[in-house]
């Protein structure tokens, strides 16, 4: 196992030369760059990589932000895999006993923004989010997906700057032993895993979403989205990220198949 951190750690640090800007002059506070030593453990010379992880896309698209770096949303794609990763593999090692239907719907639950953005309001990360000046800061810093955005966005540069390793350190140290990481766990949230497996045990083809729906700012989008089983639509959910308004039309989903099956009185 520590060849396997090697090696892409190794490949982590080789891949950060994408990134590495470290003649350009860094947007951050000294108090945020204070604080992200403090989150990640160790200073970094890449704070270009930091500062764009806490970029909304509010301040990408403010006419006044004409020099502003590119907003987060590529590094939290990153994150969000290298992320799903290290919770699987947590949860693989620690879980023995759970299939692996068991270990998806678990993971969900930890990965789904709500969660996140819990996640991230402990260790105050809203603070830090770097915002357009005509955007609504407010809103944004207690937003559930802008925190999750800038949380998966965190995990993303720690991967690329440190290793993933490191980014497995911080996982443990902000999730893992967070107080409301065994709540989390138990809470029954995660109904696009639930509709899959009624899909499977019924022989029916998976579920199909579709986005049918985009309104809103570029940075300030909602998006809904609907769910088919058997060519039958049977739910819709309006969220501003897709996997969430996903969640919600598999809910109404399996509330909608719970009606079908319940016994005529």
């Amino acid at each position: 196992m520590e060849q396997f951190w090697q090696k892409l750690t190794a490949f982590a640090f080789h891949r950060t030369g994408e990134f590495s800007i470290e003649q350009a002059e860094s947007a951050l506070s000294p108090e945020t760059a204070l604080y992200l030593q403090e989150l990640v453990g160790e200073p970094s010379s890449n704070k270009l990589l930091y500062q764009t992880a806490l970029t909304h896309r509010s301040l990408v698209h403010d006419p006044a932000s004409v020099d502003a770096v590119e907003s987060n949303q590529r590094l939290e794609f990153l994150g969000d895999s290298v992320l799903g990763l290290l919770i699987a593999d947590y949860l693989f090692r620690n879980f023995p006993e759970n299939a692996e239907g068991e270990l998806s719907s678990t993971r969900a639950k930890i990965v789904n923004s709500k969660s996140l953005a819990e996640f991230a309001r402990s260790i105050k990360l809203g603070e830090h989010i770097l915002i357009g000046e005509s955007a609504d800061h407010y809103n944004i810093r207690e937003s559930e997906s802008a925190l999750a955005d800038a949380f998966e966005s965190i995990i993303g540069a720690i991967y690329l700057d440190k290793g993933l390793k490191k980014a497995y350190d911080f996982v443990i140290r902000h999730i893992i032993e967070q107080p409301n990481f065994s709540t989390i766990i138990a809470e029954e949230q995660n109904y696009k895993s639930r509709l899959i497996e009624y899909t499977q045990s019924h022989h029916i083809q998976p579920p199909l979403y579709t986005v049918i729906e985009e309104t809103g700012a570029e940075h300030n989008k909602c998006f809904t989205v609907t769910v088919q089983c058997n060519n039958q639509v049977l739910g819709t959910g309006t969220a501003r990220r897709k996997k969430d308004a996903e969640q919600l039309a598999a809910k109404e989903a399996m509330k909608q198949i719970g009606k079908e099956h319940q016994p005529e009185s």
